[in-house]
This record gives C-alpha cells, sequence and structure tokens, in this order.
C-alpha cells in the first residue's frame, strides 16, 4: 500500500505548482479587507450604457468548473499542457495581485435598488455580498477564461473535438460578457485582461507557433 501511495504521487509531482494557489487566495483576502474605501476609481463612459442583467450570474459562476476543469483535465492527461496552462494562469494572476497592491481601485457601477425580483437576483445579492467591488483590473474572470480556452485549442488530444472547442468559446465569450452585465467589473478591466492575455499568449505559445510556421515552410520548400 506504502508503495503504491509513493507511486502515485510520484506520478503526479507536478501538481506542486498548485500551492501557489495558497499564496494567491492569502493575498487576494489581504487586498479585499484593505482595499475598501480608498481607492482609485475605474470608470469609462462605455460602462454607463451597458444595463444590468441578473441571468449572467450563471456563466460568471460557471467560471470556478470551467477552470477548475481545464486544470484537471490537462493535470491527468497532459503534464506538458498542464504547465503552460498554469504559467499563463498564475502570472496573469500574480500581475492581478501587484497592480491591485500598488495602485488600489474599485469602482462604483453596481445597481443601488434591483428592478427585479428573481432567482438570478438573489445569487447576483450574494455574490456582492462576499466579492466587494475593488481589486480590479487585469480581470482575472476574463483572463483566465481566455487563458483556458487557448489551452483548449493547443491540445493534442483536443484536436479532434471540435464541439468541444465550440462549447468553450461560448462559455469563455459568456463569462467575459457577464463581468460587465453583472457590473462587476468595467470594459477597461476587460480590455486589460485581454492585453495581458496576448502578452502571455506570445510568451507561452509563442514557441508553438513558431515551430508550426517553420514545419509549413519546409514542407512548401519540398514541395517546390
Amino acid at each position: 500500500m506504502k508503495e503504491t501511495v509513493k507511486d502515485f504521487f510520484y506520478r503526479y509531482r507536478h501538481g506542486w505548482i498548485l500551492s501557489y494557489l495558497l499564496i494567491y487566495l492569502a493575498w487576494f483576502a489581504y487586498l479585499e479587507q484593505t482595499v475598501t474605501r480608498r481607492f482609485h476609481v475605474i470608470h469609462m463612459p462605455i460602462d454607463d450604457y451597458i444595463p444590468f442583467m441578473e441571468v449572467f450570474i450563471v456563466p460568471y459562476l460557471l467560471w470556478f468548473g470551467y477552470v477548475a476543469l481545464a486544470i484537471t483535465f490537462f493535470f491527468f492527461r497532459n503534464v506538458q499542457d498542464y504547465y503552460k496552462l498554469c504559467i499563463f494562469l498564475f502570472v496573469g494572476m500574480t500581475v492581478f495581485l501587484v497592480v491591485s497592491t500598488v495602485y488600489p481601485n474599485g469602482h462604483y457601477l453596481r445597481p443601488r435598488v434591483f428592478e427585479r425580483d428573481n432567482i438570478f437576483v438573489t445569487m447576483v445579492k450574494g455574490l456582492y455580498m462576499v466579492d466587494t467591488p475593488t481589486n480590479l483590473f487585469p480581470s482575472i474572470h476574463v483572463y483566465n477564461s481566455i487563458g483556458v480556452h487557448l489551452s483548449l485549442m493547443h491540445s493534442e488530444q483536443l484536436k479532434e473535438k471540435k464541439w468541444v472547442r465550440r462549447i468553450s468559446f461560448v462559455l469563455m465569450v459568456s463569462i467575459v460578457a457577464s463581468t460587465m452585465f453583472l457590473k462587476q467589473h468595467s470594459v477597461f478591466d476587460v480590455i486589460t485582461a485581454c492585453i495581458t492575455a496576448l502578452v502571455m499568449y506570445t510568451l507561452v505559445y509563442g514557441g508553438e507557433l513558431l515551430a508550426g510556421r517553420r514545419r509549413v515552410y519546409k514542407r512548401q520548400y519540398r514541395e517546390i
């Protein structure tokens, strides 16, 4: 039995990188408790034209399972892709923590009065109670959703699973939209998250893109 447990931990020793979540959660909890009143207000004029739509609480909460499922899948199926996804996510999450620490920020976009009363509004009220409208950019919901979708698009195991890619794309877009329709984030937070994701995409997957282009060039050269 001891040998089996030993083999298990050796086989899945790459799980060590997930210990970063302890640092992230502790740091984030500290920011949530300290950044409450005195902060730089994040706002763009376009924010005022985006309506509050409580139904988007569904994709917003699905984000947690979306990210966890992707990490779990690669954890057991492809260690290389697992590391790439974790590096993509954790570097961006660290950037978010540093930005929120050196530049405390928040917004006043949340509705003071809810025009409707339904199950979705009740869920939003619960979200508002546990998540303060501070520490906003780059939006981790947006950034991590993009990161997960990109990892699935680059997965060899999912190369022929077009339905998985399509569902992932729809979910990613829905999650990004939910951050604005729930008044959790400003458009500014979404833009900065997309920029950060673009930079990390180049750093994490840039080598694969170059290798792919070289193979195409070599194939074309042979044909000539």
